[in-house]
C-alpha cells in the first residue's frame, strides 16, 4: 500500500472510527493525554475466560492521527491473547498508521499505545483463568 492509500485509511478511521464507545464493565481501562495539543483517549479492554481480548473500544477527542490510531489499535487488539499485548511496540502503531509521523506528532500517534501501557502496568492476571483479578478465585 502506498502512503496515499494509508493517508486515506487514516482519514477514514478518523471520520468513521471503529469501536468508539464505552465498554460497560470493561476489565481494564486507562486514559492517555497529550498536554501539548489537548488530545485525549480512554482505552477499554475486556477479556474472555481464556485471556483473549474479547472486546476493545475507546472514547476520545483530538486530531486525526490520535483518534485514527486509537481506532486502529482497538481493531488490532481484538482476539489477541493477554500475554501478546506486551509485545506491541511503538513501531506497530507507526505501521498501522502507515504515514510518516513528524516529531511534533509522535505523542499523537502513540496516544493509544500510551493508554495500553498504563493498562499493562496495573493489569494483574489470574494464573488459572488468565483474566484480570476479579474472577474471584485464588489463582493470582
Amino acid at each position: 500500500m502506498d502512503e496515499e492509500l494509508y493517508k486515506e485509511n487514516l482519514l477514514d478511521h478518523n471520520k468513521n472510527p471503529h469501536n468508539k464507545r464505552v465498554i460497560a464493565g470493561a476489565h481494564s481501562e486507562a486514559e492517555a493525554r497529550n498536554a501539548s495539543c489537548g488530545d485525549r483517549g480512554t482505552l477499554f479492554i475486556s477479556f474472555d475466560d481464556n485471556g483473549r481480548v474479547s472486546d476493545a473500544a475507546f472514547q476520545g477527542e483530538g486530531c486525526a492521527v490520535s483518534q485514527a490510531g486509537l481506532s486502529m489499535l482497538t481493531d488490532k487488539l481484538r482476539g489477541m491473547m493477554n500475554a501478546d499485548l506486551k509485545l506491541l511496540s511503538p513501531g506497530d502503531m507507526y505501521t498501522m498508521l502507515g504515514v510518516a509521523i513528524s516529531p511534533s506528532r509522535v505523542k499523537c500517534a502513540l496516544l493509544g499505545y500510551e493508554a495500553l501501557q498504563k493498562i499493562l502496568k496495573v493489569h494483574k492476571v489470574c494464573k488459572v483463568h488468565k483474566v484480570e483479578s476479579g474472577c474471584g478465585c485464588a489463582g493470582l
